[in-house]
């Protein structure tokens, strides 16, 4: 109901221009209302409402107007009032559709707003996910970035000691390049990670609509609940959209057996003749006769259900289905979690233990500066390496808990 609230507000709203940073939930909430698919989705509900207020109401009446017994040929023929059987009339019929048909059009529209509704649902789902995962990428890769300016600075500290080691004599000529040439590498990564922010901006920017969107604050806690999640699984928007299409698949049963119902009209006609003859008033019902069922309406009822029973395991399978994704997801979230506390726990600080140690080996003269470079950019690498896998851990988070959990949830 909150995404069906949000959405009405969307289509109410023009659409702002915003510029400014967006933390986790802004960015989240700013989508659902800017998002135009979401306001097509309201759209289509809207339509399928409109479309069930007639789904069960009887047809319009027909207006009839004509002449009758109009001699053609004969001495009377082409006179219009020289016989007493020629008159103009004028009348109208009222189709009455059986009642178990007009409750099963209902049942149908109904059921199609179910399916609209799940739409929506849907739809909003993929925003906050989508919208959530691009604020994540842009988020630590901007971090990533960031700790490669922090190893350029690192380089450019060891490079500032090469030239009072030339003049010692305590370090080759050809020493003065190793720092460049180790800029020049982290400067290629640093051009992946600038793509990769500028990528991520323009996800975000698609769903928010903020021209200038980034992220800002804290990501969201790395927690998942498996067994709230696994509990939950029948309540998703995706199998709300297979529930409805078997609601819909049911009505159409019903409908078909509707069919072997009669439908019956009722009709009246008055004839005006000419003045010397008098009126003449006919009034007639008439019943459609569902005599041939056997070849006709039977066949439509076994097709629709076994259309319906077709739905139904559709919905069973789809439950499957995203049992079985969920399983895998998290799995794949317990390995990433295990992936980023050995970085965070044993990679990482065994970088700088290291880099420390060399550090002061090379400040004593007994290590020589490409081995030094090389401890600096290995606990580079380690730091970015550990975010990477923070990153991939939030990504699960994100990916596990907006798509198997409810919008509350997050």
């Amino acid at each position: 109901m909150r995404i069906l609230i949000c959405a009405g507000l969307a289509m109410a709203t023009p659409t702002a221009v915003y510029a400014e940073p967006l933390t986790f939930d802004e960015a989240i909430e700013r989508a659902v209302r800017e998002a135009p698919s979401l306001r097509a989705s309201e759209a289509g509900v809207k339509a399928a409402r409109a479309q069930a207020i007639a789904a069960d109401r009887l047809p319009d009446p027909t207006l009839e107007l004509g002449i009758r017994d109009f001699p053609v040929t004969g001495p009377d023929a082409g006179e219009l009032n020289s016989d007493n059987f020629t008159m103009r009339t004028i009348g109208f019929t009222q189709e009455f559709t059986n009642p178990a048909k007009r409750r099963a059009r209902a049942a149908r529209a109904g059921a199609e707003i179910g399916i609209a509704e799940a739409g929506l649902a849907v739809e909003a789902q993929t925003v906050r996910l989508e919208t959530a995962l691009a604020w994540i990428d842009l988020y630590y890769a901007k971090r990533r970035l960031g700790q490669l300016q922090i190893l350029d600075r690192s380089l450019g500290d060891l490079q500032a000691t090469v030239a009072a080691r030339l003049t010692s004599g305590a370090a080759r000529p050809s020493q003065a390049l190793e720092p460049d040439q180790l800029r020049a590498a982290v400067n290629d990564r640093r051009s992946e990670l600038e793509a990769e922010v500028a990528k991520a901006r323009a996800r975000l920017v698609r769903y928010t609509g903020d021209p200038k969107a980034d992220a800002v604050g804290d990501p969201p806690p790395l927690e998942v609940h498996r067994d709230h999640l696994t509990n939950g699984i029948a309540s998703l928007p995706r199998l709300g959209a297979l529930e409805a299409q078997t609601r819909v698949a049911e009505a159409e049963v019903r409908l078909a057996r509707a069919e072997k119902r009669p439908d019956w009209r009722v009709n009246a006609t008055y004839g005006r003749r000419e003045p010397n003859f008098g009126d003449l008033v006919s009034v007639g019902v008439s019943i459609d006769l569902p005599l041939f069922s056997k070849n006709r309406q039977n066949p439509q009822i076994a097709a629709r259900a076994s259309e319906a029973e077709a739905a139904r395991f559709s919905r069973l399978a789809g439950e499957r289905e995203v049992a079985a994704a969920l399983a895998s997801d998290l799995a794949d979230h317990a390995m990433h979690d295990r992936r980023l506390d050995n970085a965070r726990n044993v990679l990482v600080p065994l970088a700088k233990r290291r880099g420390e140690l060399d550090q002061a080996s090379y400040a004593a003269g007994t290590l020589d500066l490409g081995s030094a470079l090389l401890s600096t950019l290995a606990l580079a690498e380690a730091e970015v390496d550990a975010l990477a896998r923070e990153a991939e851990v939030a990504r699960d988070t994100v990916l596990i808990n907006l798509t198997y959990g409810s919008e509350g949830d997050d």
